[in-house]
């Protein structure tokens, strides 16, 4: 249990665990003074592990229990995303043996076997990847719990090819905005917005006219929304700016007239607030499809119907970013609007856009073709040619 109190003019919080000691006798732990949620939620898992520890030193875990174990707890500090994926994929993917299989008994060869074997040509290698890295995780809570005294998927290498990246060149995002204006299509805001900002589309979902400042031209970005985890921090967790170019702002100012929209957004399964979000003054109009999490499929749908390339909605953020990088805007500069945390992550998308390939490089070669003269002319065929 978490509460929140005041302090002088700090706002702490107190956790209260019950559970049960080494000799099985009702026990609780409190702790105060926790100056943030987030490191009173991890002390309260930790409590919790402590006393869960204690009561099942001798209980012999099989895959399925310990699995579902590590669900209930990744429940009260993960997001519903992460949760799912560790449910859902691995129920997909594992074996009845395998769940039914002691802790204790497993080898790298399982683990093996399962990734490379009953996995295998069924699933991608982006699939299997994801599976063995969710199962290495749940065997590492299992070796840091002395469930196990080691952790038998440790070491094991699932290549995955590297994804082709799609993106627009500026003819091609030029045309994607005239024709959907022209056939007034219902995505139209949505695609020019994300286009003229990088946003993600969840943090585009969010945002509100209070994170628009056309004053000073620039946008705050400090929160996202997505139908499976609700309204929360951005990606990175941290907030940044982006400008308003001339063309957006005038793009703005002819949305505003349209809006503002109205939804009733759902907080985040790690907050502590229970009521969901009202927001009145949000940016862009409410689509099935964008709340569904279609709007990949609505766009790939369009670029088809013109002949362009076929992109999907987050591809539009690489188009913006390998546009800024194909004009020298700085990588520095680009991390910073678009919110990468690493530059390794840009520095894709610098490759992507050809700026280290400039055009008239390879003129620099130290051979040629070679040229024919007039009255000069050698046959390689001999007379009989």
């Amino acid at each position: 249990m978490i509460n929140k109190y005041q302090a002088g003019n700090k706002v702490l919080y107190e956790v209260f665990v019950k559970g049960r000691d080494r000799n099985g006798k009702q026990a609780g732990k409190r702790r105060r003074g926790i100056a943030s949620i987030r490191k009173a939620k991890e002390i309260e898992v930790d409590l919790i592990n402590e006393f869960r520890s204690k009561a099942n030193e001798t209980k012999i875990w099989t895959w399925q229990d310990w699995h579902l174990e590590c669900i209930n707890r990744m429940r009260m500090t993960l997001k519903m995303s992460t949760v799912m994926g560790y449910d859902g994929d691995l129920h997909k993917w594992l074996p009845q043996t395998w769940c039914e299989k002691k802790m204790t008994s497993f080898s790298k060869r399982d683990v093996y076997d399962l990734i490379f074997n009953f996995i295998g040509d069924r699933a991608s290698a982006h699939i299997r990847q994801k599976t063995y890295k969710k199962v290495l995780r749940i065997f590492e809570l299992a070796l840091e719990e002395g469930i196990v005294n080691r952790n038998p998927a440790k070491g094991i290498s699932v290549k995955v090819p590297v994804a082709v990246k799609k993106v627009l060149n500026s003819n091609e995002a030029g045309i994607l905005l005239r024709m959907a204006k022209e056939y007034n299509h219902r995505f139209y805001y949505h695609w020019a917005f994300a286009l003229f900002t990088g946003m993600r589309s969840g943090e585009m979902y969010a945002l509100t006219w209070k994170d628009i400042d056309l004053e000073t031209c620039l946008i705050s970005v400090s929160k996202q929304w997505t139908s499976k985890d609700g309204l929360h921090h951005t990606k990175s967790n941290r907030n940044r700016v982006v400008p308003i170019s001339a063309e957006l702002k005038m793009f703005l100012i002819e949305l505003k007239k349209l809006g503002p929209f109205k939804a009733t957004l759902k907080p985040s399964v790690v907050c502590l607030r229970a009521k969901e979000v009202v927001c009145n003054d949000l940016i862009l109009p409410r689509l099935m499809e964008w709340k569904n999490g279609e709007q990949a499929l609505v766009l790939a749908d369009f670029c088809k119907s013109i002949g362009i390339t076929t992109v999907k909605f987050h591809d539009l953020r690489a188009t913006f970013i390998t546009n800024l990088l194909s004009q020298g805007v700085s990588l520095v500069k680009v991390m910073s609007i678009v919110g990468h945390r690493k530059m390794s992550t840009t520095d894709e998308y610098l490759r992507l856009s050809g700026v280290d390939i400039k055009i008239g490089t390879t003129e620099k070669l130290g051979y040629a073709l070679p040229k024919e003269t007039e009255n000069n002319v050698i046959s390689l065929f001999g007379n009989d040619a």
